[in-house]
């Protein structure tokens, strides 16, 4: 059977998502701050109050740790919140109800409890915002086991995640890049989900392995185009989830291309890229022709100047720079 496809925004991939699982599922309510009558701080969930009602989408006062707790405790009783977190910087202030809660309590009990959780969140820089509302601080959030960490970068991923995410009976952050919201993709009309811990190959190449996710695969599929005009081929793997994290295709990348460039948001220390280069190294260091480079964010608070701004974050000539240095 063919399935057609439309050509929409990830914004509405997101909003699709929500609102054919609720029509689904009548034990999938939504909660945050501004959710219901406000229609979401990027609007996704606009209308869904008028759809679904209070009692299913749920305005909360502004307290993060109140929302992830009152949701752990609805999740463990049965029903299947969504909670948004308005940005993940705010999740800080829920890091307690996250990490000692919703990833520990099925281990806790002995399988006696499920915490069939999704918590919706935006992250990254590039809008201005300042140092304390720029971060993308997803690495922290998947150091700790039992908690899923998504990060799609399509509209397609977006959607399909979603639904995997709201079926799964595992907590999961759920991160949306806030730049990529206008961003468009082909998305199926049918009934879909993505694997949860899979990774994908948005473009292959021959030369090098970049490694990215979120808005930085948009990036090193620039760079990619950049390099192809000057005869570099690159190929580009999207891990999609940072927990589980799947490191297959990225192996099986390396072992055709022999070099790899991690392309992260995230600061230097400690990040993505240091954990997919050590994995690499225990697990294909054999096949590594050159070190393995990372390209992150300057290791700075994110600035508010625009300029100062774009110059701290990664772009396609860094990509690039990169990728010359280990050829």
């Amino acid at each position: 059977m063919s399935t057609s496809n439309q050509v929409i925004t990830y914004r509405q991939a997101v909003s699709d998502a929500l609102w054919e699982e609720m029509e689904r599922d009548e034990k999938i309510f939504i909660m945050g701050e501004e959710v219901g009558v406000w229609g979401g701080t990027y609007a996704v969930t606009k209308g869904f109050i008028d759809q679904f009602g209070e009692k299913r989408v749920r305005d909360t006062p502004i307290a993060e740790m109140a929302i992830v707790g009152a949701a752990v405790g609805a999740a463990m009783n049965g029903l299947r919140p969504v909670a948004e977190i308005m940005t993940i910087n705010f999740a800080f202030l829920a890091l307690d109800a996250l990490v000692n809660h919703a990833a520990k309590a099925h281990y806790m009990f002995g399988g006696q409890f499920k915490v069939p959780l999704v918590v919706r969140t935006t992250t990254g820089g590039g809008r201005q915002l300042g140092a304390t509302h720029s971060h993308a601080p997803e690495p922290i959030f998947a150091h700790f086991p039992g908690l899923y960490v998504i990060c799609p970068s399509t509209p397609y991923d977006a959607k399909g995640l979603l639904k995997a995410a709201i079926r799964d009976d595992n907590p999961v952050l759920f991160v949306e890049h806030s730049t990529l919201y206008q961003t468009r993709g082909a998305v199926p009309d049918s009934d879909y989900t993505v694997p949860i811990g899979v990774s994908d190959v948005k473009r292959e190449g021959s030369d090098v392995t970049l490694v990215s996710y979120s808005k930085m695969v948009q990036i090193s599929l620039e760079a990619a185009d950049l390099l192809a005009k000057e005869g570099v081929s690159a190929e580009v793997v999207d891990l999609r989830c940072l927990r589980p994290l799947d490191m297959k295709p990225v192996i099986e990348s390396l072992k055709k291309t022999n070099r790899v460039v991690v392309v992260e948001e995230n600061w230097p220390r400690f990040g993505v890229g240091a954990e997919v280069a050590m994995q690499i190294m225990e697990q294909a260091f054999d096949w590594l022709d050159a070190p393995v480079k990372r390209v992150s964010q300057e290791d700075v608070p994110l600035p508010y100047s625009r300029d100062l701004e774009q110059s701290a974050l990664p772009n396609p000539a860094k990509v690039v720079a990169a990728v010359k240095a280990i050829l």
